[in-house]
């Protein structure tokens, strides 16, 4: 006898379907019209509802989201190898700032408990960040951060971590060229995260050619104590490894001092800035995953709060349904210049839009950036979009701000630590044990088969969303209790648990000398 189908259709107009069967299904499966399926079609992989022609428009999200390379015969698995991507949106004249929604209903009453900084932002961690301005230095970096967790940290138990913060950056780089600013300003702007208290210690080798000094935040280069925010290591009076050892290690535990009086203590979640991102994803995470990401960040929007959504390939091909929900026209056209600059970087480079798609993207059904982008901008949510940052930049405003940044899980994450993200939330499909850290990173699978084989890495399950259990709304909800609790240190994300962590990676489109 053959497995019952189930197949999750988007919109009215679609004339593909995903298969929810955790095993897939086999040929001669029932579809819910009682047809029969032709192909074996794997799970989040796509069916034909209707006999599609050659050259005929495969519909999803009731968008096209490629052509048929030959005809599809109604219960035809609809595979990559079947598809010809369409052309992307142009960026010339887009609807810009035409859908007018009214305001959402406040949510009030939410709180986390956070880090105060003088700033005025908030914290969800309370770390000792220590910076670079050169790689050169991350050998030395790295081994005062394993003495200071085991001789220093101990002592100071308020402080939750000390971090490298190190790079590839600082020299053999073309310092001055117009692009270099990217890099200069995320580093400058990764000392300012709120998750590191506006302690600064920055840690520079002394002939490189970015100035360790560029990177101390304003007010900060002197100090009303006389400790300097800044370390070289050429500093003539430093006598060999361990004279350097020894001044870093003081340094280090003039900041712990302070970073130890710090509690929390309980802040509106208007003070939540959230980035929102995904990695390894999969056709369900447009469906599951990601517009409960939506509902969540929507909630965070109406109590007042920050979110980011960002990775400009994979919003491209969706630029239409994004530039009509910016507030105005000077949002809805920086918008467009960040899409239309992208395009150039991606064009100088000899490759497009298309080589953001991965093996696995493709193996978990989606059959190319068009599909994947479709389903990436729901998570989103609906609110307004109400500013626009180039890579590198800080937030500026409450609400809902599209963060230029590339699309890769590294790449994308620093520069939300930059632009003053204090928690994450990151959707998969496939699964992968990213983390951050500096800011707590919130995993949520889209499907769960994947939340129950990799249970410890996994931190929320929106599979039931597919399977029926639970709607968008109920997950969502979920999902924005889950942030309140991780916030305020009551709950630890799994990758935080295994002291999983990523690099830092700078996006430098700039030369390299």
């Amino acid at each position: 006898m053959s497995v019952p189908g189930r197949m999750i259709k988007i919109h009215a107009d679609d004339n593909v379907a995903i298969v929810v069967n955790a095993e897939g299904l086999s040929a001669g499966s029932h579809l819910a019209d009682g047809a029969l399926l032709v192909d074996s079609v794997p799970h989040a992989h796509k069916v034909a509802l209707v006999d599609i022609p050659e050259n005929g428009e495969i519909l999803r999200y009731g968008e096209v989201i490629g052509y048929a390379l030959q005809s599809i015969p109604r219960g035809s698995w609809v595979h990559e190898g079947l598809v010809r991507m369409p052309e992307a949106p142009p960026l010339e004249e887009l609807p810009i700032a035409t859908r007018r929604t009214p305001p959402l209903e406040p949510l009030t009453g939410f709180t986390f408990d956070g880090y105060r900084n003088d700033d005025g932002s908030v914290g969800t961690k309370n770390i000792l960040g220590i910076s670079t301005s050169v790689q050169c230095v991350a050998g030395v970096v790295n081994h005062l951060v394993e003495r200071v967790r085991k001789e220093l940290l101990p002592r100071f138990p308020n402080v939750d971590d000390v971090v490298a913060l190190n790079h590839s950056y600082g020299c053999g780089v073309a310092i001055n060229a117009p692009a270099a600013i990217i890099p200069i300003r995320t580093l400058q702007n990764i000392t300012r995260n709120p998750n590191l208290g506006n302690e600064v210690m920055i840690v520079g080798l002394g002939c490189e050619k970015l100035d360790p000094f560029k990177l101390v935040p304003p007010g900060h280069v002197a100090r009303s104590d006389g400790c300097s925010p800044v370390l070289t290591l050429q500093d003539a009076g430093l006598k060999g490894f361990n004279d350097m050892v020894a001044a870093l290690m003081d340094v280090a535990e003039q900041h712990l001092v302070r970073l130890d009086q710090r509690r929390r203590q309980s802040c509106p979640a208007s003070e939540l800035v959230v980035g929102l991102q995904c990695g390894g994803s999969d056709a369900l995470s447009g469906i599951t995953a990601n517009p409960a990401v939506g509902h969540a960040a929507d909630l965070i929007v109406r109590a007042g709060g920050s979110v980011m959504f960002s990775e400009v390939t994979e919003v491209r091909d969706a630029i239409h349904l994004l530039t009509p929900r910016t507030i105005d026209q000077s949002v809805g056209q920086a918008l467009v210049r960040e899409m239309a600059w992208y395009d150039r970087y991606l064009q100088a480079g000899e490759a497009d839009r298309s080589a953001n798609t991965t093996p696995g993207n493709k193996q978990g059904g989606l059959a190319n950036i068009v599909e994947k982008a479709l389903g990436s901008v729901a998570k989103s949510g609906c609110s307004p979009i109400v500013d626009v940052i180039g890579p590198g930049e800080r937030i500026r405003r409450k609400g809902l701000t599209f963060a230029a940044t590339p699309a890769s899980d590294f790449i994308c994450g620093t520069l939300h630590l930059a632009a003053g993200m204090n928690l994450q939330v990151f959707t998969t499909g496939r699964g992968t044990p990213y983390g951050l850290a500096m800011a707590p990173v919130i995993k949520v699978a889209t499907n769960s088969t994947l939340a129950q084989r990799w249970h410890d890495l996994i931190d929320l399950d929106a599979g039931s969303i597919a399977t029926g259990e639970k709607s968008i709304a109920q997950v969502g909800e979920e999902l924005f209790a889950l942030i309140l609790d991780v916030a305020s240190g009551r709950k630890r994300v799994c990758a935080d648990r295994l002291g999983l962590h990523n690099d830092l990676v700078l996006f430098n489109p700039a030369p390299i000398t």
